[in-house]
């Protein structure tokens, strides 16, 4: 994998700036599964094209699904079974994408098949036990020739799970009871899950959005419990995949850096997406957020010279943006401390190791925190920055070398996994 070299800003850069990212992968995926669920052609339009979506493609198509893909457009149109799988006795892999890892487990896990599902090994070091037992519980047979409870795994069912409750952990990813939402309407009765835990509840209420997008209804009788309905189908359609809001706040966390105005094309004013709250921090760092209806889009200015105090936030809705708050907090005039964000050390690597030890190496004074940080303001140096095999270590962690110089970015081709050409945007957005 190759290394970058990030360009500091410079003051003969102009100060307004318009950008255009990818399609959202959380979308991207969820629409995948819920498609395939489906009963007829779905199109999927504003598709992302990355490792993590083109595994998962490739696990649909090896499942035995009709998939028609269209990079250049940006489109796939995808035949559902209405729950039957095509392909009972597939072998699949999942890569490194722990949206496919968990949503297809659970797929398969409630279907009749005898499936194989192996991974990265990157992935299975990450978080499914808690998946695993949920699934168990329902009667799912499983065994693993590796490590007990990770990828990869053999589904043997023979016969179609029956249940009517069951309770799943999702303090280390809101994922798996994602993946029991979607693929609930598998059961033809109806199905209570309640859950321990409060991750990523902004992901959960995307997917509950959508699931609904797509035609079944998910109640909530109290916070921990989520009723489906048995009978209930998803419908083909034509939907649009959002613009990715975690890649979009890379840009406009820029407003406050380098005292720039940023506007990222096409991101809805009511966003399916958690990562919108990122926003709300970026005015509390004396940044303007106006929505331009106009143009349908968010424009975000940063305040003058680009002076802006640190924030104390609990970013437990969206944790994503934890390492881009981390990059531009060094620069604050007072500290950040980000809280509600513990189980981010069970992504795709410590990522709350990885930011303590990527600033500690520029010279920025951190200290843990039993659930999170804090960051001092300080004058970052020159330094070879470690991704850790983690595209949003190395997106995030860029930004630092656009007021520092000497910031090299390692192995800067894991962005693929969501973003492949982000280093390509960032670097023409600043050619003079």
């Amino acid at each position: 994998m190759s290394d970058i070299q990030i360009q500091p800003f410079t003051s003969e850069h102009k100060k307004e700036y318009f950008v255009e990212v990818p399609g959202s992968k959380s979308i991207t995926n969820r629409a995948l599964l819920l498609a395939a669920l489906a009963n007829g052609k779905s199109t999927l339009s504003g598709v992302l094209f990355s490792d993590d979506s083109r595994h998962f493609l490739q696990c649909l198509i090896s499942l035995g699904f009709q998939v028609e893909i269209h990079e250049d457009e940006k489109q796939v149109i995808l035949c559902g079974t209405g729950g039957n799988l095509p392909n009972p006795a597939a072998k699949i892999n999942v890569g490194s994408a722990g949206t496919a890892a968990r949503f297809l487990t659970a797929f398969l896990g409630i279907s009749n098949c005898s499936c194989f599902i192996d991974a990265s090994e990157q992935m299975k070091k990450r978080p499914m036990q808690e998946l695993f037992s949920s699934l168990k519980a329902m009667g799912s047979s499983f065994s693993f020739p590796e490590e007990e409870n990770h990828l990869p795994v053999l589904i043997q069912n023979q016969s179609t799970l029956s249940a009517s409750e069951i309770t799943v952990d999702i303090d280390k990813s809101s994922q798996f009871l994602s993946a029991l939402l979607i693929s609930s309407c598998l059961f033809p009765q109806d199905i209570t899950i309640h859950i321990t835990g409060t991750h990523g509840m902004a992901y959960i209420e995307m997917t509950i959005a959508m699931m609904e997008q797509f035609g079944v209804r998910v109640d909530r009788p109290d916070a921990t419990t989520f009723f489906i309905s048995g009978g209930q189908s998803y419908h083909a359609q034509d939907y649009f995949i959002e613009p990715d809001v975690s890649a979009a706040c890379y840009f406009y966390a820029m407003a406050p850096l380098l005292g720039i105005s940023m506007t990222v094309a096409r991101i809805p004013e009511h966003s399916l997406q958690g990562d919108l709250h990122f926003l709300s921090v970026l005015q509390q760092m004396n940044c303007s957020v106006i929505y331009n209806h106009s143009i349908g889009s968010y424009l975000v200015s940063g305040p003058k010279n680009a002076v802006y105090p640190g924030v104390t936030v609990d970013m437990s809705a969206f944790s994503d943006q934890t390492m881009t708050l981390a990059a531009i907090a060094p620069f604050a005039t007072t500290p950040t401390t980000i809280t509600g964000i513990s189980h981010i050390r069970y992504q795709e690597c410590d990522r709350l190791r990885a930011i303590i030890t990527e600033l500690t190496r520029i010279g920025i004074l951190c200290t843990e925190l039993p659930d999170g940080l804090r960051i001092s303001p300080g004058t970052p140096h020159g330094a070879a920055i470690e991704t850790y095999q983690d595209h949003r270590i190395a997106m995030a962690l860029s930004l630092i070398g656009l007021r520092t110089d000497g910031i090299l970015i390692k192995n800067a081709e894991c962005c693929s996994k969501t973003f492949e050409h982000y280093f390509d945007v960032l670097s023409s957005l600043f050619q003079k």
